[in-house]
C-alpha cells in the first residue's frame, strides 16, 4: 500500500489535527461537507454516551447544566431560511461548548474523577472546538460569518444533571441539527 496522495492525504491530515483542537488552515475548504468526518465525531459522542449508559447510577453532575433542546420539528426545519438555521446551530454549538466546559471543570473538580470519563469530556472539548473551526471555514465559504444576531425564536434548551444526558445531547445535537445544516448549506454551496 503506498502513500495517500491529494485530498486523500488532506483529509486524513486534517483528522489528525483536528482532534487537537487546532485550527487547520491547510484543510479542504469543505471538509465539513464530507460526511465521514461529521460521522466521526457523532461515533465518539456515542461511545461517550454508552460509557455513561447508567445514567441512573452513573456519574452525576454536581449541578445542573444548561443544554440546547435537540428536538427537531423536520417540517418547520425544511421550511426555514439557511440563515436562521445556522443562528440556532451556531447558538445550539456555543451553549453545547460551555455545557461541556463546564462539565469539565466540575469533573476536575471532584475527588478522583473516572479516568474514561475525563478522557470522554476531553475529546468532546477538542471535538466541539475543531467542529466550530470547520463550521467558519463552511460559514466563510458561503460569505457570511458565524451569526451575531439573534434567533427568530429564542434557543429552547433543558437542563441535565448527569454525564449521561449530557453526552446524549452531544450526540443528539450533532445527528440532528448540526446534520441536517451541514448538508443543506454543503448542497447550496455545490449549485
Amino acid at each position: 500500500m503506498g502513500v495517500p496522495e491529494g485530498p486523500t492525504l488532506l483529509l486524513l491530515l486534517s483528522l489528525l489535527l483536528i482532534p487537537l483542537g487546532l485550527p487547520v488552515l491547510c484543510a479542504p475548504p469543505r471538509l465539513i461537507c464530507d460526511s465521514r468526518v461529521l460521522e466521526r465525531y457523532i461515533l465518539e459522542a456515542k461511545e461517550a454516551e454508552n460509557v455513561t449508559m447508567g445514567c441512573a447510577e452513573g456519574p452525576r453532575l454536581s449541578e445542573n447544566i444548561t443544554v440546547p433542546d435537540t428536538k427537531v420539528n423536520f417540517y418547520a426545519w425544511k421550511r426555514m431560511e439557511v440563515e436562521d438555521q445556522a443562528v440556532e446551530v451556531w447558538q445550539g454549538l456555543s451553549l453545547l461548548s460551555e455545557a461541556i466546559l463546564q462539565a469539565q471543570a466540575l469533573l476536575v473538580n471532584s475527588s478522583q474523577p473516572p479516568e474514561t470519563l475525563q478522557l470522554h469530556i476531553d475529546k468532546a472539548v477538542s471535538g466541539l472546538r475543531s467542529l466550530t473551526s470547520l463550521l467558519r471555514v463552511l460559514a466563510a465559504q458561503e460569505s457570511m460569518s458565524p451569526p451575531d444576531t439573534t434567533p427568530p425564536a429564542p434557543l429552547r434548551t433543558l437542563a441535565v444533571d448527569t454525564f449521561c444526558k449530557l453526552f446524549r445531547v452531544y450526540a443528539n445535537f450533532l445527528r440532528g441539527k448540526l446534520k441536517l445544516y451541514t448538508g443543506e448549506a454543503c448542497r447550496r454551496g455545490d449549485r
